[in-house]
């Protein structure tokens, strides 16, 4: 299996971002080491932090790759050659050094930047080391000081941890060596190369202490930091205390907070377990009172213990099992990893041996019950892809996991007995299986069994920070395969045909931060990790969304995923805690008091997405008739609305779901043991029998049949683009200067900016690349685009320096946007003798399922009436815009309106002629004499997308040839023309 890098809107726009902020080249510099081959060019504005940028990307949503195509971005455009990456700590280190070094990212940037390659050095504890009685700089840090502007492809990447920047080793300056013809210590050296500085994990470098202090050290002359949290400052005192967040303009220059990660299905949705415990155990409770190096007191029911460093737990309660110490010193931990503090609850009950094997025993079911529907794929038409499962279990003890002498701790040996206890009865069950999918999960179970029963197990492995120095081979293949071999683990077989079983992966908190895989979908922590620790932080390791066996990125509209977060009892409050921190993650903070300013912004610029008219006083007069504010915007205490009697901040809710949906996580995406079984809707079966007879024609799979003249007029499309009658395809590139000056009218100032041609150097691409990126990105044959490219060229006056990025964009384009607008009506719907099944509907079975996950209707819920006409139990309602979804939702319909509701995703599965499925929004019912009437609605805004006309084309095309079968297909933008096709039908004014 490759891993396939695929480029997302939303690192897109962060993308765009950093390019719209970037205070740009400085070419009119009178410094007479501008030039120097060693450093980066000048950049405007250049070591002042309010030309620094801050981008901030919630965990899981790909910040690693937005700040390494950064680099190729701009080294492409401003000749930066120079970069230095400080992060955290070693792991995560790591884990940028695998992301950046492996071949699947390599080919990726290589198709976006052609020959350029970025050169990695990574500097290590050790590297200083003094070797035959001398004193010599690292290579890789040589490498980077003194590589030179001269090799243009090539960009220099310095990756450093924070320990190893501000080590002795990184400051001093007696070597026995310079760089650059003088300097002695590194951080000055490093400083000489003018260099950008990305940060990650920004705070942990916050401003004033003494790690941001080193890099400053480095004198950037840009600083450009990615995170999902930023550190903070604070003024005042007492009461009076101020605490903000510390960004370099005052603000994030692109922000993708963990409110939209989540609502926007960017990552997995969560759900949260524990095994439940007596109430006699779980009353068992100590809470710490004091933690000293040398002392742990302890206090339950007014009662003080007093532990001494070194003595047992087991000698104040015998239920703290394990012979856990308390180690005390500086970190205040125990024998077991877990570091105290004050007001810190412990639970004896949830450090027993059999408790670990119920957490074990619960992640084990969790784990497969996600791995079957990730082997088999039910509903996903045939041969989907697989998707490799796996599990990840943090542990507090390693001699529990590795015994004495390479044996087997008894955590090991118990986890072997779970999973072949669970294995076996899974193997039971597809015995006897006929379905060939069902055949080969039977027999990827069947060789994890034997792995387990074998000498060295496969099936699973673990990886600790002691093993970077282990002599023993099979521990350090163990480590190869979970630090660096990604894609292996990911795929189910070896080259010669063997399944690939490792799945079951554990570590002692190693892996929590800078490793990642995304086909991680349970986490299990055998041990609290204590009250401190960011709870999104603890999650972050399996939040990416999954890929399939071929590497392709799984969005949530093509495959639910689920991450599965197993707990002890103590810590049953963690599902709130960590909705908790998503929603405070949130830059507009609700007000239940009064409406302010920025609930105000943020609602009128909802809105004017779909109503690009809408504005505050729209709003605020709206919210005077309805009585909900005061003349000074403070929140009524009661406010009569549909009926009922709510507070005015309520009342905003309820008008303007939008607030609530911009701020809060939205209702599923994080479910604890006790709320899970509210995202699942159940079907009415006997309003969906009503639709029985249209859905026996719905089942059937229509293919896409191209007219026969599609392939000439692909070729027709193709000369006329490259005839380029305008002029504007085959264009020349050159660099660009940007040309900035300040302007004064009346009593205003703004920028005025020109840009301008600066080389008189042409960029040029290969011909072999260019043809090559074209073919694929046209699927027009190479002897048809070559042929075409020899005449254009001729036509240029056997001018080759028109075969560069640029004409090759314009080429890709133009034919697409010509062909497909030419192609879009050019076919038609083949029914197939089969049916398949959807989102609603069993194939096989001939009738609909009982219940959905409530996430393919809608991510976001409503309060709601009954109505005994929908679709599905309600309340709540499920939608995704409030406008129009909702309102037609929440809109009564008179009496021929038999059945109604919202279809889910993947309810049709509609192919599209560009690749792809679709689904309409909405299904009516409309009793009309003996032949029913059935209207399918698709929504969009008013103010409609890139894109949502060829769906509206897609869609009518395909319901059309049902117009017989009583089926009408109309596109809506408001809850009042639904309604308005609704009365024209019943009365047939359509036809």
């Amino acid at each position: 299996m490759k891993i396939k890098l695929e480029t997302l809107q939303h690192q897109t726009d962060a993308l765009a971002a950093i390019d719209k902020f970037f205070p740009g080249m400085d070419r009119m510099s009178n410094d007479p080491n501008a030039n120097y081959i060693y450093a980066n060019p000048l950049i405007k504005y250049r070591y002042n932090d309010k030309a620094n940028i801050d981008i901030k990307m919630e965990t899981g949503t790909g910040k690693t790759y937005v700040y390494t195509r950064m680099m190729y971005e701009l080294h492409q455009k401003y000749k930066l050659f120079k970069f230095v990456i400080a992060v955290p700590s070693p792991s995560i280190k790591e884990g940028t050094r695998s992301f950046i070094t492996s071949d699947y990212a390599k080919q990726h940037f290589s198709e976006f930047y052609e020959n350029t390659r970025v050169q990695l050095n990574v500097i290590n504890a050790g590297d200083f080391s003094a070797r035959s009685g001398r004193r010599n700089f690292p290579a890789q840090l040589s490498e980077f000081v003194e590589a030179t502007r001269q090799n243009a492809n090539q960009i220099e990447v310095l990756l450093v941890n924070q320990g190893m920047l501000h080590s002795r080793s990184m400051h001093r300056d007696d070597y026995d060596q310079t760089l650059l013809g003088g300097e002695t210590a590194p951080i000055k050296a490093i400083a000489a190369t003018r260099p950008v500085v990305i940060i990650d994990e920004p705070q942990r470098f916050p401003r004033g202490k003494k790690y941001y202090e080193d890099i400053e050290e480095m004198k950037p002359q840009l600083i450009v930091r990615f995170g999902a949290t930023f550190p903070e400052t604070a003024s005042g005192r007492g009461k009076n205390k101020v605490t903000k967040v510390d960004y370099y303009r005052g603000e994030p220059q692109f922000n993708l907070d963990a409110v939209d990660s989540f609502n926007q299905g960017l990552v997995k949705g969560i759900d949260i377990d524990y095994p439940d415990m007596p109430e006699e155990q779980a009353r068992n409770l100590y809470k710490v009172k004091q933690v000293k190096n040398k002392e742990l007191i302890l206090t339950k029911d007014k009662k003080e213990y007093s532990l001494s460093a070194n003595e047992n737990l087991a000698d104040i309660d015998p239920d703290f099992a394990g012979n856990i110490t308390y180690e005390g010193g500086r970190d205040h931990a125990l024998s077991n990893g877990l570091v105290l503090s004050k007001d810190m609850k412990l639970i004896p009950g949830t450090f027993a041996q059999n408790y670990q094997d119920e957490i074990i025993s619960q992640a084990l079911d969790c784990h497969f019950k996600v791995e079957e529907k990730n082997f088999l794929r039910p509903n996903s038409g045939d041969n989907a892809p697989k998707i490799k499962t796996l599990s990840l279990f943090f542990i507090d003890s390693i001699s529990s996991f590795r015994g004495e002498n390479n044996g087997k701790g008894w955590l090991a040996q118990d986890f072997e007995k779970i999973l072949t206890d669970k294995l076996k009865k899974l193997i039971s069950r597809y015995e006897m299986a006929i379905d060939d999918r069902e055949k080969q999960y039977c027999s990827f179970l069947q060789a994890t069994l034997k792995s387990l029963q074998s000498e060295h197990p496969d099936a699973y492995a673990g990886y600790f920070g002691k093993d970077r120095g282990s002599s023993d081979e099979g521990i350090q293949a163990e480590v190869e395969d979970i630090l660096s071999n990604k894609e292996k683990l990911l795929s189910f077989k070896d080259k010669d045909g063997n399944w690939l079983t490792r799945r079951f992966l554990f570590s002692k908190w190693t892996l929590r931060e800078g490793w990642d895989n995304p086909n991680v979908f349970t986490i299990a922590k055998l041990r609290t990790s204590g009250s401190e620790i960011s709870k999104i932080q603890e999650v972050g390791r399996g939040l990416r969304l999954p890929v399939d066996e071929t590497g392709h990125r799984l969005n949530q509209d093509e495959w639910q995923s689920r991450l599965s977060f197993l707990i002890g009892y103590d810590e049953r409050d963690f599902a709130q805690k960590l909705v908790g921190e998503i929603n405070d993650d949130s830059p507009i903070k609700l007000n239940q008091e009064e409406l302010t300013d920025d609930m105000i912004k943020l609602i009128v610029q909802t809105k004017q997405k779909t109503d690009p008219h809408f504005d505050e006083d729209q709003l605020l007069d709206d919210l005077d008739n309805h009585n909900v504010i005061t003349r000074s915007n403070k929140f009524k205490e009661n406010v009569e609305l549909d009926g009922q009697t709510m507070s005015g901040y309520d009342a905003l809710c309820q008008l303007y779901p939008e607030l609530e949906q911009q701020t809060k996580v939205a209702k599923g995406r994080v479910r604890d043991k006790n709320s899970k079984d509210n995202t699942v809707v159940k079907l009415r079966k006997q309003n969906w029998q009503q639709l029985k007879n249209l859905w026996l024609q719905l089942a059937k799979r229509q293919m896409i049949k191209f007219d026969p003249s599609v392939n000439q007029d692909a070729e027709t499309v193709a000369r006329n683009v490259f005839n380029d009658s305008d002029n504007k395809i085959f264009v020349l590139q050159r660099q660009q200067k940007v040309h900035q000056e300040v302007v004064t009218d009346n009593s205003s100032a703004s920028v005025r900016e020109t840009q301008a041609d600066y080389s008189t150097k042409y960029l040029t691409m290969k011909y072999g690349k260019f043809l090559k990126i074209l073919a694929q990105q046209t699927d027009l044959s190479v002897n048809l685009l070559n042929n075409l490219m020899i005449k254009a060229i001729k036509r240029l006056r056997n001018n080759t320096n028109y075969i560069n990025e640029k004409t090759l964009g314009n080429l890709i384009r133009t034919f697409n946007n010509q062909f497909n607008e030419r192609i879009k009506t050019s076919y038609s719907y083949e029914p197939l003798n089969f049916s398949s099944s959807t989102s609603i509907y069993n194939a096989k079975k001939q009738e609909f399922v009982d219940s959905i996950p409530a996430s393919v209707l809608g991510v976001y819920q409503s309060d709601s009436t009954s109505d005994e006409k929908y679709l599905y139990d309600r309340p709540p309602l499920r939608y995704d815009s409030a406008d129009p979804e909702l309102k037609i939702l929440q809109r009564s319909y008179g009496p021929k309106i038999s059945v109604f509701g919202k279809l889910p995703k993947k309810a049709i599965k509609i192919p599209r002629f560009d690749n792809g499925t679709t689904t309409p929004d909405f299904i009516f019912k409309i009793e009309h004499g003996k032949k029913p009437i059935y209207l399918v609605i698709e929504t969009k805004a008013e103010n409609m997308r890139l894109g949502d006309e060829e769906i509206h084309t897609i869609q009518k095309k395909y319901f059309d040839h049902l117009k017989e079968s009583g089926v009408y297909y109309r596109m809506a933008t408001s809850e009042q023309e639904v309604h308005d096709l609704i009365n024209k039908l019943e009365n047939g004014e359509l036809n």
